[in-house]
């Protein structure tokens, strides 16, 4: 709470603050408020916007996004993928593999899988939220931890006080700069593209309920509708040579975003064409954390565990952080020291998994042609990715929180 809130406002229960209003800070947020717990966000951002652009949302975060209760909404636009993971080859668009999902996914996990901007999945979890609990415009700058939690300094000079402190802040962290001494990201050697083409503009090919991706040397590109099926969601990946920026709202352009995919299948340059001015942003690398939560102070989504897209996992696993946090914390309140090294138990072997495995398919995916490249597809071939990544998308993190207290 800020401290210049009237002390008869302020509500029982620890005062716990989330830094961060993204998509895994205000579902920790809507977990929360479910458990009967109360939580104030402070986000830096003026307004909760459309910021990004599309998203693969899949079982392992569709059923716990269905327990806030306000899924409906996010279904209205949310695409229900009919094929996941189409491999296809760089240069003739030959598919190397892909899912069958209509049926099979909801048979083995009991939810679809689904494609969406970030912005109605953000919306999803928003709406679980009380609005009262969200303070906007407002930047951390210093984080002060201390025994019965920390103390928050922002750029406005107010301070905020917390019982116990959830820093959701992304790869930038100011609560994980406070804890953990891990020093700066690193850059990763590759940039991304993002763009959005309208779907009458958009190439046949590019209009069905799949998540396609062109894999080749250095590069892939992945594309799926969005947006009640109203738009064809691009994201392209690339070395980045010299270049650093990490915002999502530096732009590029078409003849750049051509450049990297020439003599590549005609169709794929001709859905590139169609696209808008596209956004570029280079991509961070950390190490995974061997630790998260210190005292009463710990971390969630991005700022734990960031990790490349290319699992397409990083705004699912913020979910189940933000449910399994609020189990830990409901079910221990005598103890949130305790409730935090428990969910980081919970949690920490899973996320670094996938960080491992989003690390690898950078290789993977842009390999030159090739022994090494007929293996990968002979390999790709041969797989039934929905049933070997069984264990990505039928886990259900409130659960294990749940049983991991028992």
């Amino acid at each position: 709470m800020t401290t210049h809130m009237n002390k008869t406002t302020e509500p029982e229960g620890p005062r716990i603050v989330i830094l961060g209003g993204g998509i895994g800070g205000l579902a920790a947020a809507g977990f929360l408020h479910r458990a009967g717990l109360t939580a104030t966000i402070y986000e830096q951002a003026p307004e909760l916007g459309a910021v990004g652009a599309g998203l693969v949302v899949s079982p392992n975060a569709v059923r716990l996004i269905r327990r806030l209760g306000h899924i409906d909404a996010f279904l209205e636009t949310a695409v229900p993928l009919d094929i996941g993971w189409e491999f296809r080859r760089w240069q003739d668009g030959a598919v190397l593999s892909a899912e069958q999902l209509t049926g099979r996914c909801e048979e083995l996990y009991g939810e679809r899988t689904y494609v969406a901007h970030r912005a109605d999945l953000l919306d999803a979890v928003k709406a679980a939220v009380p609005p009262e609990w969200l303070r906007l415009g407002k930047r951390c700058v210093e984080v002060q931890p201390h025994e019965n939690g920390a103390r928050l300094t922002f750029d406005d000079g107010t301070t905020a006080d917390a019982d116990i402190l959830i820093g959701a802040d992304g790869v930038h962290s100011v609560v994980r700069n406070a804890i953990a001494d891990t020093g700066p990201a690193e850059y990763s050697g590759m940039c991304a593209y993002r763009a959005i083409v309208p779907m009458e503009d958009a190439p046949e090919f590019a209009r069905r309920a799949a998540q396609t991706l062109w894999i080749g040397p250095d590069h892939h590109l992945v594309h799926y509708p969005i947006s009640g099926g109203s738009a064809v969601n691009i994201v392209a990946f690339g070395p980045a040579g010299d270049f650093t920026s990490e915002s999502w709202s530096t732009k590029s352009t078409v003849d750049e975003l051509l450049a990297e995919f020439d003599g590549w299948d005609p169709r794929l340059t001709e859905l590139i064409r169609a696209a808008g001015t596209p956004g570029r942003w280079a991509l961070l690398d950390r190490e995974p954390l061997a630790q998260w939560s210190y005292g009463r102070l710990t971390l969630l989504g991005d700022a734990a565990h960031p990790m490349f897209p290319f699992f397409a996992q990083g705004a699912a696993q913020a979910i189940e952080d933000g449910a399994a946090l609020a189990q830990c914390l409901a079910d221990d309140p005598e103890d949130p020291a305790r409730a935090l090294r428990t969910y980081e138990k919970v949690r920490i072997s899973r996320t670094t998994k996938i960080q491992q495995l989003s690390r690898a398919r950078k290789h993977i995916n842009h390999l030159p042609d090739g022994p090494d490249q007929r293996e990968r597809d002979d390999t790709l071939a041969q797989g039934d990715p929905l049933v070997s990544n069984g264990w990505l998308y039928s886990h259900d993190a409130e659960l294990a929180a749940k049983e991991a207290l028992v």
